[in-house]
């Protein structure tokens, strides 16, 4: 892997209200899934390894951008309003899945399934064109990424 990735995620644990199970799950694949293999290029000359600080502040995703050493290197904000009615979407199409997956016929779940990965699909695609003039990322870490941002987007 080349340098220009990340070597840690850290979320900002503030933002999150509430988690059930299945969700705390989820982050926990994405973050081990990102630190496994990821392409990350912060645009304006910085060379990686690099540790992601992820937050909602206000109406903006915030993506800071540290160093390995953990010094700050720059922050992209990003606001969430193009993201949100998507994140709405994709968090009731998960909560239906979860449920589905205890008592619901294979067709049914397989149904939503694929729904699910639709809206996760057109979302890591929305965030990677949203982050496009600021940080390159390849589709696999946007879909991650997009994980990430809906969980941060989680409200009680």
């Amino acid at each position: 892997m080349s340098g220009q990735h990340l070597i840690d995620i850290v979320l900002d644990e503030r933002t999150v209200v509430r988690r059930n199970p299945d969700i705390v799950q989820e982050q926990k694949v994405a973050i081990f899934d990102l630190l496994e293999k990821n392409h990350f290029v912060p645009l304006g000359g910085h060379t990686g390894p690099f540790i992601l600080r992820l937050s909602v502040q206000e109406d903006r995703i915030v993506f800071n951008i540290h160093d390995r050493e953990d010094v700050a290197l720059t922050a992209v904000n990003l606001p969430t309003s193009p993201l949100r009615k998507l994140i709405k979407e994709y968090f009731l199409v998960c909560e239906s899945y979860f449920e589905a997956i205890k008592t619901a016929s294979p067709s049914r779940i397989e149904a939503i399934d694929m729904g699910r990965r639709g809206l996760h699909d057109e979302g890591s695609e929305l965030l990677r064109e949203r982050l496009a003039d600021k940080i390159e990322i390849d589709f696999d870490t946007a879909r991650r990424l997009f994980t990430l941002v809906c969980v941060l987007h989680l409200r009680g």
